[in-house]
């Protein structure tokens, strides 16, 4: 009898470096809008993105909100340093996550209830939401663990 030869591939997910901006304005947060289809579930995440190789944390996160949303940023603080696992839309992701503080520089985007912005081609819609809303559990923020960060 033959013996039989499995062979095993492993696949190479990529953990993901990111920069996110914590912008708070009294008790509000600046957080993109989101749903995932699968899990059938609303939820909100402060704006940044990928970190690109050779760039700094917080010129990805100035970089991004150019792109995105053409707004400038300033009084950039580092926070902390997480890791995010979760699963996404079916999909498994994993993030090392540079959360910043930081404040628009145009003050007027403080008064605007909604901001319509852009990712490549796929437009998002931005809001600001009441920080109470995610410290009592109404509404869901990600990365896990990022409420803990947040001031009432």
């Amino acid at each position: 009898m033959r013996q039989r030869t499995i062979k095993l591939y492993w696949v190479h997910m990529k953990i993901r470096s990111l920069s996110l901006a914590l912008i708070q304005n009294k008790r509000r947060i600046f957080v993109m809008e989101c749903f995932d289809k699968i899990k059938n579930e609303e939820f909100y995440r402060p704006l940044g993105g990928g970190i690109e190789f050779g760039e700094l944390g917080y010129i990805a996160l100035e970089r991004e909100f150019q792109e995105e949303m053409n707004a400038g940023l300033v009084n950039i603080e580092y926070v902390t340093t997480f890791e995010n696992i979760f699963t996404c839309e079916g999909v498994a992701g994993h993030e090392i996550v540079l959360l910043f503080s930081a404040e628009f520089s145009d003050k007027t985007l403080y008064s605007m209830d909604e901001i319509m912005c852009i990712e490549g081609e796929v437009p998002f819609k931005s809001k600001w939401i009441e920080v109470k809303d995610f410290l009592n559990n109404k509404r869901i923020l990600y990365p896990d663990g990022l409420s803990e960060y947040l001031e009432e």
